[in-house]
């Protein structure tokens, strides 16, 4: 059934379509012959973008054969030039000479053989079980299968990958990328090509629109398709005189936040010594960073109270580790040996207040982003805090 959403993010069409065109092939492979003409009927196509990433779709359903790759410019001798420096260059810039890499949708291998013979292990996923076959007699590793959810490579991980101009022919996009990224090594890299739907646009080639192709991407749309589905993208360029998108892409890996835990045990380490030197400490600043910083330092029970000027803030509690908000006001009738200012960009301002009108507080600090710093007179006016 023809959809109505956007089948990379899910927002609403809007609600007229770009284009229709009434009576167009049903089929741009697998042609029909003599026996079968009468049987042949065309289709209406529509063309429709989605309100949400912008993506331009068909509504259409995808041809039945879109799991299998036939590509006829693969054997053009100008495009294997190109595609011999491409992958030789692929495969120097991330170091994957010696390593295994797959191409998606790999046809009867004439891809390939060519990213083989540049030093990689080289394996191949196809849909059609013909191709696959070819592809075995000719020497090459290919499995019969088709890039989805769930779905394992016998030969995986893999530590790069390439599909080129398949990805446009997928009724699920966002399954098929993710189940090519879960079938990457951590770090993985790929090359993806679409056709470009932006030079389509710009030299009006309305006869571009095929029932094959369910997806016309531009730069944008593309990499905001690849990124939402577990990729950085390295680099995104025009190829093959501007008929082509050609992504480099990354399979993305969590933020490395280790350093945090560091910081962390050092300013623990670096507070609990101050705090242990005196009988009574109040922290100054019930901000988010100080009820953080409170709870993950361990201070509840080693404060008396926390003080703010914020008048809707006291009289209640830090939240988890319940430590009192006060006035200012009562560093004077509940005195402490020592402050701890936790202002973030207000803590220069705050130790110029305690200096000048609460003088009787002989320690006072400011939390840093490098840990305590103790305030020994006011600071020149207009100075950043770093915390």
């Amino acid at each position: 059934m023809p959809v109505d959403r956007c089948r990379v993010c899910g927002s609403d069409f809007f609600k007229k379509p770009l284009l229709r065109y009434a009576n167009m092939p049903g089929a741009a492979q697998h042609l029909p012959d003599a026996a079968s003409l009468a049987r042949d009927r065309g289709i209406d196509l529509e063309v429709c973008q989605c309100s949400g990433c912008g993506l331009v779709q068909l509504s259409n359903d995808p041809v039945p054969y879109y799991r299998e790759v036939i590509r006829a410019a693969a054997v053009s001798d100008e495009m294997l030039r190109l595609r011999r420096e491409q992958f030789g260059r692929f495969v120097r810039d991330f170091s994957l000479s010696g390593k295994r890499v797959v191409e998606i949708g790999c046809g009867r291998g004439e891809y390939l053989s060519v990213m083989a013979q540049c030093g990689v292990e080289a394996f191949g996923l196809e849909g059609s079980e013909e191709a696959a076959r070819r592809c075995a007699e000719s020497g090459l590793r290919v499995e019969k299968g088709f890039a989805e959810s769930g779905f394992r490579a016998a030969d995986g991980p893999f530590d790069g990958f390439f599909i080129l101009n398949f990805l446009e022919h997928i009724p699920d996009p966002n399954a098929a990328l993710r189940a090519i990224a879960e079938n990457l090594a951590p770090g993985g890299t790929g090359l993806v090509e679409v056709p470009n739907f932006d030079m389509i646009v710009q030299k009006n080639l309305f006869s571009e629109f095929v029932s094959d192709h369910l997806f016309y991407f531009t730069k944008e749309t593309l990499t905001a398709t690849l990124a939402r589905n577990g990729f950085e993208i390295v680099d995104c360029r025009e190829i093959w005189y501007d008929y082509i998108i050609s992504a480099t892409v990354k399979k993305r890996t969590p933020t490395d936040l280790s350093p945090f835990r560091l910081m962390e045990s050092r300013l623990k380490e670096n507070v609990l010594d101050y705090v242990r030197r005196f009988e009574k400490v109040a922290v100054w600043g019930a901000g988010h960073q100080a009820l953080a910083l409170i709870a993950i330092l361990d201070l509840a029970g080693r404060i008396a109270y926390v003080v703010d000027s914020a008048r809707f803030k006291q009289g209640k509690y830090t939240p988890a580790t319940h430590l009192p908000i006060v006035a200012p006001e009562s560093l004077r009738s509940n005195p402490v040996d020592a402050v701890i200012v936790m202002a973030a960009g207000y803590s220069d301002e705050v130790a110029k207040i305690l200096r000048q009108e609460f003088d009787a507080i002989p320690n006072i600090c400011i939390m840093r982003d490098f840990g305590l710093e103790p305030v020994k007179g006011l600071r020149p006016e207009g100075m950043q805090n770093r915390g």
